[in-house]
């Protein structure tokens, strides 16, 4: 019996939390497709965004630790933020808790989920890392976003990690090269908790839990060069790998109504054979 209303628990949250993340949406959705088409509109659409992820997020009842709001830059100033990715959910919070009108690198195929998707690609940057001519369009974009004095938040591992919260995948360069030819600072920032909400499990899997965001010192880049993006990149790793929470690591399991099965009795070992029966006397 526990474990049926433990799955009801987790049905009736997972609608409340689809019903207040979908409903704005549609609510906007002609004003965002409107903005989208519009670039000078962009700023807007990501206020709206910005507003549209404090809404649903406080909807949800999730209470947020945000730990080194002072490390934010202020509004107008150019950065990479460089975050870890574990879950669906990272790219809201990070629009909740940064400041401004900023730009994101997402990968290509969030640009053709229905509705969302081609306002997402047109309003963000949108790079398929397995083309390197997708790659260097996407790295001028982002230069082009620093130089107008905006932020531009990268998730260096390319990727959500396979081991969530408990390890990262190695980053790559792209998002240190970058911020060394742009000569602004890198701001590494780790979500440590957001798996355990919204894990990316191929389907929808959602959880009540906390959020936590930690916003980290910023790295100066002046005086870098090229040459010095792979420790720059190492450097920003172990920081944010340093504020994961291992305790926390792992995936939500897979709700369901039925009692687990009674574990089965371990088999018995067979008895050793004999090395040959004794001939009886004659």
């Amino acid at each position: 019996m526990p474990h049926l209303f433990r799955y009801i628990g987790h049905r009736l949250y997972t609608t409340w939390a689809t019903f207040w993340f979908v409903l704005p949406f549609v609510l906007t959705y002609p004003v965002q497709w409107a903005l989208s088409r519009w670039p000078a509109g962009h700023r807007y659409l990501h206020a709206l965004n910005k507003g549209w992820s404090h809404f649903f997020i406080g909807m949800w009842g999730l209470p947020v630790e945000t730990i080194g709001r002072e490390n934010v830059l202020p509004a107008g100033r150019p950065a990479v933020y460089v975050a870890n990715h574990s879950s669906l959910i990272d790219i809201p919070l990070l629009f909740r808790t940064l400041p401004g009108w900023l730009n994101v690198l997402g990968k290509s195929s969030l640009a053709k989920i229905p509705l969302w998707g081609p306002i997402f690609g047109r309003a963000y940057i949108t790079v398929d890392r397995t083309s390197a001519v997708s790659r260097g369009r996407a790295m001028v974009l982002a230069r082009r976003v620093l130089a107008e004095g905006r932020a531009v938040i990268i998730f260096p591992e390319g990727q959500i990690s396979r081991q969530a919260g408990r390890e990262l995948e190695e980053f790559k360069d792209g998002a240190f090269q970058l911020a060394i030819a742009a000569g602004v600072p890198v701001v590494p920032i780790t979500m440590p908790l957001n798996h355990r909400f919204l894990p990316d499990v191929g389907g929808l899997r959602v959880r009540y839990s906390p959020l936590a965001i930690i916003v980290h010192p910023p790295l100066p880049t002046t005086g870098l060069s090229a040459a010095d993006a792979p420790a720059l990149r190492q450097q920003a790793h172990d920081i944010i790998a340093g504020a994961l929470r291992p305790e926390a690591g792992g995936l939500p399991e897979a709700s369901t109504w039925r009692a687990p099965a009674p574990p089965q009795p371990a088999p018995q070992p067979a008895p050793p054979a004999t090395a040959g029966r004794r001939k009886s006397p004659a």
